[in-house]
């Protein structure tokens, strides 16, 4: 229930998870992690909990998703976001889910896109297939995220370098000795490690030329047929590549000419560098400080230092900096509640998780998302989605409280079942939902107006038709409130 709760364990599952259910907090209990250092703990070693998620689409006591002619989430990209949905609502892994979020706008890959060069249903695959039910045993990229969302940082940089959704997004399946494609090497410098002023134009062609031959074949026949990543030495541009920022440990900055069939590594040398790199590091710990800790308020330089001083000392492993974080003083100061502004995917799926999903199909949250500005596999560029304030246009801010009105009508009979207990009084009412919704604390005049909200139009009775119909209008007013917009 939701006087179980306590804010210091709010916020860790609102950013480390997206929030919680009653149900999950019984569970917690249950489980014996409902102290801040055994639920964090449980968050962060989630390899140990079930990954069984998916097996409980469309059963009863789950969000519903919406089957059109069979529920297709490999090759309908509406069914791959319904599903991954449902994974940030029921997984017990939450921070998986919520890493993989990050990555996802950190190695920003739209699906728009690839379907314009492979079609919808391939497009789809190459995004959200997982191997276990692929024909071809195909992984998309949202699996490649999920399994290496802890994991080592400059393994993760191979592997999106050779995925085929990104091959088709930055154009690396034309990369060829006599045409050198210059995106993926721009962007693996500038977006995804070293950030900007740290390098030079001529540093863009050297790395175009670095992964020339980076290419994709389609091995398989029928339905198993894939697309995959293929190093073609023939394609591949053999000349030394020269840099102005060190590639190797003794301060070299030449790629040696290589034969092409050894051609391969000099693309896994350049990976190294910009892993290696002394920008590195604090950019990616800067990152993730604003994405756990504090988007809002100026950066706690020291923690940022530390963390990146962490990355570099542990070969480039991810976990280490997210549990420093996690377990930090900056994570569990109040002064830093609320101080992340929640993405459409996090303000969706916490709002479905604390108002009930009884009913509810996460399908009928898809274009909410996107007027919100999140549609999941469509980010707007290569530099990902326009975060913190930037969410918040007048349109967003619209759409938000329009969904939290679609939410709350759809779980309105719901909402009067929960709502029983505390329907003695106007008062005792929006004390219950404030301490089940888990807003920024309300200000006494938006108390008070929430109070009024509840007074008018007659007596207090706590019929069940009055308790219906104020209970979902309170509900509405709570999650569409700007307070309820931060994590």
């Amino acid at each position: 229930m939701a006087t179980q709760r306590e804010p210091e364990l709010e916020h860790l599952f609102r950013r480390a998870g997206f929030g919680t259910s009653d149900e999950e907090i019984q569970e917690f209990v249950r489980l014996g992690l409902l102290g801040f250092s055994a639920a964090a703990a449980g968050l962060l070693n989630y390899q140990a909990a079930p990954d069984d998620v998916d097996d409980h689409i469309g059963q009863t006591g789950y969000v519903g998703i919406t089957a059109r002619g069979g529920f297709a989430p490999t090759a309908n990209i509406a069914d791959a976001r319904q599903r991954w949905l449902f994974r940030m609502i029921h997984t017990q892994r939450p921070l998986q889910e919520k890493m993989a979020l990050f990555w996802h706008n950190h190695f920003a890959t739209a699906y728009s896109k690839i379907a314009g060069d492979v079609g919808a249903t391939e497009a789809t695959r190459m995004l959200a297939a997982k191997p276990a039910e692929d024909p071809g045993g195909a992984k998309g990229q949202l699996e490649l995220l999920r399994q290496h969302a802890l994991g080592n940082f400059r393994d993760l940089l191979v592997a999106i370098a050779q995925d085929p959704a990104m091959l088709f997004w930055l154009d690396g399946r034309t990369n060829t000795r006599a045409r050198p494609q210059e995106n993926f090497a721009r962007e693996l410098m500038e977006l995804f490690t070293m950030g900007v002023n740290t390098f030079a134009e001529s540093d863009v062609y050297a790395g175009a030329r670095v992964f020339t031959g980076w290419n994709l074949a389609r091995p398989g026949t029928g339905a198993a047929q894939k697309y995959e990543f293929n190093y073609v030495a023939n394609q591949h541009e053999t000349t030394a590549k020269e840099f102005t920022f060190p590639i190797y440990a003794d301060g070299g900055r030449v790629i040696p000419a290589r034969a092409a069939s050894g051609g391969m590594q000099d693309g896994l040398d350049l990976i190294d560098a910009v892993a290696r790199h002394p920008a590195t590091g604090p950019r990616l710990a800067l990152k993730l400080y604003r994405y756990f800790i504090n988007e809002v308020d100026p950066p706690d330089e020291g923690l940022i230092n530390e963390v990146s001083r962490t990355y570099y000392e542990r070969g480039f492993a991810i976990e280490p900096m997210v549990r420093r974080l996690v377990l930090s003083a900056q994570f569990r100061d109040p002064r830093n509640y609320y101080r992340h502004y929640a993405w459409p995917a996090e303000f969706v799926v916490r709002a479905v998780k604390e108002v009930g999903y009884r009913g509810f199909s996460v399908n009928d949250a898809l274009t909410p998302m996107a007027n919100m500005g999140q549609q999941l596999f469509e980010p707007p560029d290569v530099a990902g989605w326009s975060l913190a304030g930037g969410w918040f246009s007048s349109g967003a801010m619209l759409a938000r409280m329009n969904f939290a009105a679609l939410l709350a009508t759809n779980q309105k009979f719901n909402l009067r079942d929960i709502f029983r207990p505390a329907g003695t009084s106007p008062e005792a009412l929006v004390a219950y939902a404030i301490d089940r919704f888990t807003p920024l604390q309300y200000s006494n005049t938006a108390s008070n107006a929430l109070l009024d909200y509840v007074r008018a139009g007659g007596a207090w009775t706590g019929s069940d038709t009055q308790l219906a119909n104020k209970s979902a209008g309170l509900v509405h007013l709570i999650v569409g409130s700007g307070e309820y917009q931060f994590a």
